[in-house]
This record gives C-alpha cells, structure tokens and sequence, in this order.
C-alpha cells in the first residue's frame, strides 16, 4: 500500500469564498505530505441567474479549469474534506447533488473507514455555519467514516471559535476569508491528513 496519504478536496462555491477555503485546505494537505485533489461540484444554477450576479458569473469564469469531481475521485481518497456555502442552514443544493449520487460506492463499503471533514461560509455570523457541518458530518456517519474536526487543539482555534470545522461569515460574498479562517481550514486539513496517515499505517499494518 502506498503510504502517501491521499486526499480530495471538494467544494461548491458561487462566488468563490469557499473556493479560496478549498485552496487554503490542498495547500496546507500539500504541506503535511499528502497528495492532494481539488475538485468542484457541477454547477447546476441557469445561466441567466448567473449572468445575473456580477461574482457568481466572474467566479465561474475564473475556476472554468478546476476539474469537475467524478465519483473515482472519492473511492481513490484516503481523506476527503467537503466545502460548501451554507444554504438555509445546509449544504449547497450542487454538493447534495454530488453526494445523491455516490450510493454505488457507499454500498459496497467503498467510502467506509476514510478521514472526512468539511469546511463552510455563510452570508450572516449566525447563519447556519455548525448546522452545515454537522449535516455534512450525519453523510459521513453513513458513509462509515471517521469525522476529524479542528476542535480546539491549537489556540487559535479559540479566535476561530468552530470546534466542528472551518468557518467564515462573508456577507454576502462581499468578504473574503480572513487570516482567522484561512488557518483554521488548514489546521481541519492537517489534522484530517495527521489522523487519515495514523489510520492508513494501522490499516496497513492490520
């Protein structure tokens, strides 16, 4: 077994805030030694709603080279760390879309005994960030995976103040992720590779 740590990163974003969450994440699992994947979801908004936002269609634009995820890319993941806006307090529509379709891979156990975390953005301070990723956490419960967190295992994670993942508050896109949110997704991405190796050397080794 190749003992390099693989890891997917797989987001949504409209108008890029968890995209450069995405980025934060492969550079910091890049850094901890892992092989890293960033994929994005299919878009599934119409054109015209977003020709309709300036962002959203600039954003569209700029990442039109990001590949787009393929199932293979989970079954081929040690780690996978899931990023997603917060939508009335769940995940993005595009990224349920995604996971809706992985139960050929969840039935035959394919998606059991990985790493998985998330990270997420939301328009308002209180607008849904925990509820978000505890949704994302209840697809990894029934996946079979084991959930790593952030939590409160560097200090500044006490500024950051989400022990269940990355978070920031955007309003409305207009605000980009700050130094506080950028290192807290690097810390979930590093403390998801640091556990997705320990885990990969036990099952090696069993």
């Amino acid at each position: 077994m190749d003992g390099q740590v693989k890891v997917a990163v797989i987001y949504y974003s409209a108008t890029g805030i968890t995209y450069q969450m995405a980025q934060a994440a492969c550079e910091a699992a890049g850094e901890a030694g892992a092989e890293v994947r960033l994929r994005k979801v299919r878009e599934l908004a119409p054109d015209e709603a977003i020709r309709s936002n300036a962002g959203w269609q600039a954003h569209r634009l700029e990442t039109q080279d990001v590949m787009e995820v393929e199932i293979d890319d989970l079954a081929w993941a040690d780690v996978v760390i899931l990023g997603s806006p917060t939508r009335y307090g769940m995940i993005a529509a595009q990224l349920k879309q995604f996971i809706d379709t992985t139960g050929p891979l969840w039935a035959n156990g394919a998606l059991a005994n990985k790493v998985y975390s998330a990270f997420t953005s939301a328009a308002t301070e209180h607008g849904g960030q925990e509820s978000t990723l505890l949704s994302l956490f209840t697809v990894f419960h029934h996946w079979g995976g084991i959930v790593v967190t952030p939590a409160y295992t560097d200090p500044s994670q006490f500024v950051a103040g989400n022990p269940y993942g990355a978070s920031h508050t955007s309003n409305n896109g207009e605000v980009p992720p700050d130094h506080v949110a950028l290192a807290a997704t690097a810390l979930t991405a590093k403390r998801a590779v640091q556990i997705g190796a320990a885990l990969k050397r036990g099952l090696a080794a069993g």
